[in-house]
């Protein structure tokens, strides 16, 4: 497997890449993750093994250079000499090393994963990329999905865009995000079904939400709940975070806003049981659509009754009424009825706490796996197609 970064900060490898490695080791398979330093120059050629899965690190360039950068992840996957790669991310560094990797090994079988749309529309659009690197963002998803002897894609919305570039539909493999099996093997969570202060949690990146949403809804959330209390957990790309504050301090809010900004991931779970209700308000755009919403997941895994808007994945995985509750995507007036009701109907909190992690079980890594297997056989076999066809048209 070829990361896009590195194992830490970033959330992509340790949520979805690194849980899917140890699925299939479980399942017998070898799995080696091959990663580039970026965002963690202290893990530079280092090799750690994660329950039977090795990470390994390439070294720091000696001076920057893409061409440094990428002849280190090529060097380190042959190494390796694998039967099959995954490519995580159509970007950077890895998806240049993918398709060096491609004109040098055309036989080797290449699986690529996506699991968020990088160009317009999408990551391109949100953060300050260089004009170059936007550009080059763009041209390699489209062109290493079309060269992917198999693609992985992490949401419905995803399926659909790759279809749209004439990619046969039985190359495409719709591939969730999922839930580690640890986290499941947890008793139904208990409920305080009066509390003295209601809790609300917004576990968020802060880009995918209006914020003005959140606090209008907030407004009328207090104004007929007093003893309401909203945790915050997480910080945004570009401090997006701040004008939430700022609203909340200008609409006299601040006193039941407890920010607790960016948080270790085993810190994640006991804020997680402070909660009553969990929100997930998205604003309807391209990029919200597309992703695989890996936070949503964990709120369910851990049982807490969910308000989200009806975007993308969150209807993917809740069930309105059964596992979650479904509103209108930039709808505050919607998303304060819903958390309302919640509040005034604990019956209603412990049935959907209960329907949440049910449904999570459904996307336990170790059920997802085979589904990875599949790709890896389509990608076997047309590469094999594709080779053998190259090498009969080489006969004189």
């Amino acid at each position: 497997m070829l990361a896009p970064f590195g194992i830490r900060p970033k959330g992509t490898l340790a949520a979805r890449m690194l849980p899917l490695a140890q699925a299939l080791v479980r399942r017998g398979h070898q799995v080696v993750i091959v990663a580039p330093p970026v965002h963690n120059p202290d893990d530079a050629a280092t090799c750690v093994e994660y329950e039977g899965v090795p990470v390994i690190h390439t070294a720091a360039p000696r001076a920057p250079g893409v061409a440094q950068q990428t002849l280190a992840l090529l060097q380190a996957t042959l190494q390796q000499r694998p039967d099959v790669v995954h490519l995580f991310k159509p970007k950077g560094y890895a998806g240049l090393a993918a398709l060096a990797l491609h004109h040098l090994r055309p036989a080797l079988p290449l699986v690529v994963d996506t699991d968020d749309w990088e160009g317009p529309g999408g990551w391109n659009d949100l953060l300050p990329y260089p004009s170059a690197a936007k550009r080059l963002f763009a041209w390699q998803e489209r062109d290493l999905l079309r060269r992917a002897d198999a693609i992985t894609v992490a949401s419905r919305a995803l399926e659909t865009l790759v279809w749209s570039m004439g990619i046969a539909p039985e190359r495409v493999f719709y591939l969730p995000n999922g839930v580690r099996p640890s986290t499941l093997n947890l008793q139904p969570s208990t409920f305080n079904l009066q509390p003295s202060t209601f809790n609300l949690l917004l576990y968020t990146r802060f880009w995918e939400i209006d914020v003005r949403e959140v606090v209008a809804a907030l407004v009328g959330v207090a104004a007929r709940c007093p003893n309401v209390r909203l945790i915050i957990v997480g910080k945004g790309e570009r401090g997006e975070e701040n004008e939430l504050l700022r609203l909340v301090q200008r609409t006299g809010l601040a006193s039941i806003v407890d920010y607790r900004g960016w948080l270790m991931p085993d810190h994640i779970p006991a804020t997680l049981a402070e909660a009553d209700v969990a929100l997930m308000p998205m604003r309807d755009t391209l990029i919200n659509r597309a992703r695989g919403l890996a936070k949503l997941l964990e709120l369910m895994g851990a049982g807490l009754p969910i308000v989200a808007s009806r975007v993308g994945q969150a209807a993917e995985y809740l069930e309105h009424g059964v596992s979650g509750w479904l509103v209108p995507p930039e709808n505050p007036g919607a998303l304060a009825e819903a958390v309302l009701r919640l509040i005034g109907d604990a019956d209603l909190r412990q049935r959907l706490g209960i329907g949440a992690q049910y449904a999570a079980r459904q996307y336990s890594w170790d059920l997802l796996a085979p589904i990875a297997e599949r790709a890896y056989a389509q990608a076997v076999n047309q590469s094999y197609y594709q080779f053998d066809s190259m090498s009969i048209n080489r006969i004189p």
